[in-house]
């Protein structure tokens, strides 16, 4: 046993503690609505009657569309009004949705591509997040450069949709790519320093209601990062 005095030991200091517990709440968070949205995805896949109706009808999958930029828009607006349970609730709901909407990815691609793309994903995310842990440079200044290029990406993917051009569609899923692996950076130091603003002060339901939205943002840019390495990395079956 050691004989070292206990006071002489390092205490850490409780905004420490809260901005880990901060953090590995919110990756939990967004690794559980991750694999809600997977288990859905995968069931509505495997359920040939749901599926083909889903692709048949695209008043519900719109619908489906609409319904969960609602949601995100929603919850991004009013978290802080809405209890725990509510916002909870919500977060859940929207990765419901986007499992069944994405279902479309698993009857479109080869599993092995979906894989690959997800492997990929997981890594890139997760060295995005761990540098923008670690790093001392303050990201908020590239915020307004990383909106701009959201609004390009989305606009030059709508023009898209008419003019159905392979190198435009090359050049937004390589542009995707960077954006949202640089949106992951940003939100991620974004959450480190809620949990540094908020230290030991926040109420339960107010640290809850952080852990969701910042779950919600990294969420999306997981979905995000996914979907465009899927698009260059994919096969189509």
């Amino acid at each position: 046993m050691s004989d070292q005095d206990p006071k002489a030991l390092p205490v850490q200091p409780a905004q420490a503690v809260r901005e880990r517990s901060l953090l590995r709440n919110v990756y939990l968070w967004m690794t559980g609505g991750l694999a809600l949205t997977a288990v859905v995805a995968l069931g509505v896949a495997s359920n040939p009657d749901f599926s083909r109706t889903l692709l048949s009808s695209r008043f519900l999958f719109f619908g489906l569309l609409i319904a969960e930029v609602a949601l995100v828009w929603f919850l991004s607006a009013r978290i802080t009004t809405l209890s725990p349970a509510a916002a909870v609730g919500g977060f859940a709901a929207y990765a419901v949705l986007n499992g069944i909407t994405l279902s479309v990815i698993l009857l479109a691609y080869a599993r092995a591509s979906v894989a690959n793309a997800l492997f990929v994903s997981a890594g890139t995310f997760a060295g995005m997040s761990l540098y923008a842990v670690s790093t001392k440079r303050d990201l908020s200044r590239f915020g307004t450069y990383l909106l701009y290029g959201l609004w390009g990406i989305l606009i030059a993917s709508l023009v898209n949709l008419f003019l159905r051009s392979p190198a435009v569609q090359w050049v937004l899923s390589y542009a995707g790519v960077a954006l949202f692996l640089g949106l992951t950076a940003y939100d991620t130091q974004i959450i480190k320093r809620w949990s540094q603003e908020i230290g030991d002060q926040a109420g339960e339901a107010d640290f809850i209601r952080l852990s969701i939205l910042g779950a919600l943002k990294l969420y999306l840019d997981f979905i995000n990062l996914f979907l465009f390495f899927l698009r260059i990395v994919g096969r189509r079956r």
